[in-house]
């Protein structure tokens, strides 16, 4: 067993049932000591592949969340959380046994209900707008309250209503298109054995590459 083992198996596991494997599961399955399973599961969250809480569970695995923030994603015949706008329009170019899922979320501003089938295609219609309230240098300082607060909303009244409502200041607003181009490539790998992480460099060329800009995203 070694790392890529480890990140594999949590990977599937989100993907096939909806949730991660516990690290029991895992000791089992890779014929372990738990504690050798809670070592390899700290590397990982060092080197950011996954989430875990204080107890050392797995709360993420990008774009996969083990709890609700804010979306539900649905396929053919599993439900998973999607960690945030960026991640749940990201699952559908991802699990590319799934012709479309269906992203569902309330806006945080009037709890108005949205859903969308997004596919691998085009992006879905639609005038509502995410927005990113954590800039992109910030996003590991507290990765989990960066997900919870990338939403969302009916349009820019509602954002700007949440907004005075929260004392949050604006952060980054985006339409569905750059959204869904935001998701599209970001994940494309992270199946496969030996997925290395966008270094800071080849990130700000993607971002650059679908449309987003400005000392926001460090550009």
């Amino acid at each position: 067993m070694d790392l890529e083992d480890v990140r594999l198996a949590v990977y599937t596991g989100f993907a096939l049932e909806g949730r991660p494997p516990a690290p029991d599961e895992l000791a089992h399955r890779f014929d372990v000591s738990p504690q050798r399973i809670r070592d390899a599961l700290e590397q990982l969250a060092a080197a950011r592949h996954l989430v875990l809480d204080q107890a050392g569970s797995i709360v993420m695995a990008h774009p996969f969340s083990a709890i609700p923030l804010g979306f539900s994603v649905m396929g053919s015949s599993t439900l998973w959380w999607g960690g945030c706008a960026w991640d749940s329009f990201a699952m559908p170019h991802l699990l590319h046994r799934e012709p479309a899922l269906l992203v569902a979320t309330t806006c945080p501003a009037c709890a108005a209900p949205h859903a969308w089938n997004v596919t691998r295609t085009a992006p879905p219609e639609g005038d509502q707008v995410a927005h990113f309230l954590v800039p992109a240098a910030r996003i590991w300082d507290d990765v989990v309250r960066t997900c919870g607060h990338q939403r969302i909303f009916c349009g820019e009244t509602c954002v700007d209503a949440w907004l005075d409502r929260t004392g949050n200041d604006r952060g980054y607003v985006m339409d569905l298109t750059t959204l869904w181009r935001l998701a599209s490539d970001w994940y494309t790998g992270r199946f496969d054995r030996g997925y290395t992480r966008r270094e800071p460099a080849r990130a700000a060329d993607y971002m650059r590459s679908v449309g987003l800009s400005g000392p926001f995203w460090g550009l």
